[in-house]
């Protein structure tokens, strides 16, 4: 394959996984224009999501399956084209019951779009150029946690919260044409499908991600119906495991990519990275546009360099590599991850902008240290026929990941904003010197109801940014806390080792 032709496959394979990962995160601002115009109640407008995430995560595993049966090139088809159709139909649900049903649908399709991209990538490039392969793909995954929160609220505000899904069909189109053009076929291997693994592992997944993505909102295992998603998933995960260990011939993927040392222990570390990477994400706007009442089209452009670093240092990575020992820089972008949240626990409702860019930029040149040279780790010493089974496993993975940090990140806020209440709080009494000097620089002609209002949202927004600040501490705990896994890599392999892990 020439350079041209690689150039138009990237294209293809990357458009997809924009799309994908755009469509995540780009629906949460919209939801509350969806909610009114369908008549749904707030626990009801957020199992759009769920069953988005839910779907997702499923069928992610089965990417390796679908692969060898279909031919990669074909499979890849099928879901671009189900994606782009499953948009389409949620622009013009009518009703609550159409959407959450067409989501699931863009769930299914869309769950190997990201895999089949890393795995088409992976096998296309060679291993001299995997590194800036791999830079490529990053910059396509990490888009979408970024600008997605961006671009949903500007659709949302400009057009409507119908084009957050409209807006993938000219992408999935184009996507279509040149997978269809560019993108060579792979060998179809006949493998039985497992589908009692399957069940299981469906279980095990859709427990998991129903805990995480609702825990929360329902106040985790006070609720009978998370105690319940929590004891389905761990069950399910107990017998998919047992049922995989007694017919390892014929289960959902092959389990020899869990006897390699760099596949397990980069899955632990992209797994644990989503507490950093989407916890920061959830915190940031939150205190941008929650407490310090920033606009949405300002407070994207706040966090707009976060992305551009991630986006630079994942380019500069590509070339690192060829000189740098891949181990040393993961260990630095740890680092600079750690050092820019830490100077975000110094946050205060006083600061400007530019304060908040710096360590913005610190965090993104962080993440794209680490996610470039972590994905190429994982997959460097994968035989190539197994690289569809690890694709979708360590995408599911980084999806599960996410989950998790976005669940711990939202608990320790809520948690904290309560404690923080009654501990400020405390402090409000008529012989706090503070107090009044605050009172004293409210209107001459204030009642006494009117300070009492102000006396109380002024509580609040101390308190919650105080629990943005908790928060902080322990993303910056995080990363700290990983560095010792990347002893266990082990470094790139060199030409000769490449060659007989290809064979």
């Amino acid at each position: 394959m020439n350079s041209s032709q690689r150039f138009f496959l990237t294209v293809a394979v990357m458009s997809a996984t924009i799309m994908q990962v755009l469509d995540t995160t780009i629906v949460n601002v919209a939801l509350p224009q969806m909610q009114g115009e369908l008549s749904a109640t707030p626990d009801q407008i957020s199992w759009v999501l769920t069953s988005y995430l839910v779907a997702s995560a499923i069928m992610m595993p089965l990417t390796g399956f679908f692969s060898d049966m279909l031919g990669r090139k074909k499979y890849l088809l099928i879901c671009i084209s189900g994606f782009v159709l499953a948009s389409m139909l949620c622009g013009i649900a009518q009703n609550l019951t159409e959407i959450v049903l067409f989501r699931m649908l863009q769930g299914i399709f869309g769950a190997a779009l990201v895999p089949l991209s890393q795995a088409i990538m992976v096998n296309t490039y060679p291993l001299k150029d995997r590194a800036k392969a791999m830079a490529i793909w990053g910059m396509g995954v990490m888009i979408g946690p970024i600008a997605g929160p961006t671009a949903g609220g500007w659709l949302t505000e400009v057009l409507d919260w119908r084009w957050t899904f409209f807006i993938n069909l000219p992408v999935g189109i184009i996507s279509f044409l040149l997978a269809a053009r560019f993108v060579p076929d792979t060998e179809k291997r006949l493998r039985r499908m497992d589908w009692s693994g399957f069940i299981l592992l469906a279980l095990a997944i859709g427990g998991l991600q129903y805990f995480l993505d609702r825990g929360n909102g329902d106040d985790w295992f006070s609720s009978t119906g998370i105690t319940m998603a929590v004891i389905i998933g761990i069950v399910g995960l107990l017998l998919f495991l047992w049922h995989s260990l007694l017919h390892p011939d014929g289960s959902l993927f092959s389990l020899a990519i869990f006897r390699d040392r760099n596949f397990v222990t980069a899955s632990l570390v992209i797994t644990a990275l989503g507490l950093g990477m989407y916890g920061a994400m959830i915190i940031q706007p939150t205190m941008l546009e929650g407490l310090m009442a920033y606009p949405t089209s300002t407070a994207g452009l706040v966090m707009a360099p976060r992305g551009i670093a991630s986006m630079i240092s994942m380019m500069l990575v590509g070339r690192m590599m060829k000189t740098i020992d891949a181990r040393h820089i993961i260990v630095a972008g740890m680092v600079l991850s750690a050092w820019g949240n830490y100077l975000c626990t110094h946050f205060n409702l006083q600061i400007s902008p530019q304060q908040i860019i710096f360590p913005s930029l610190l965090q993104g040149f962080g993440l794209g240290f680490m996610m470039v040279p972590l994905t190429t780790i994982a997959l460097s010493t994968i035989k190539p026929h197994l690289v569809p089974d690890a694709s979708g496993v360590y995408s599911l993975l980084r999806t599960i990941g996410s989950s998790i940090g976005i669940a711990v990140i939202s608990t320790i806020y809520s948690r904290a904003t309560q404690m923080n209440w009654q501990t400020l709080g405390g402090g409000i009494q008529p012989f706090n010197p503070a107090l009044q000097h605050y009172l004293a620089r409210l209107p001459a002609n204030s009642a006494g109801g009117e300070s009492a209002v102000s006396i109380a949202r002024e509580l609040a927004r101390q308190a919650s940014m105080a629990a943005v600040v908790d928060a902080y501490w322990w993303i910056t705990a995080s990363f700290i806390l990983m560095l010792p896994l990347v002893l266990l890599l082990k470094p790139l392999p060199n030409g000769a080792e490449a060659a007989e892990i290809s064979e």
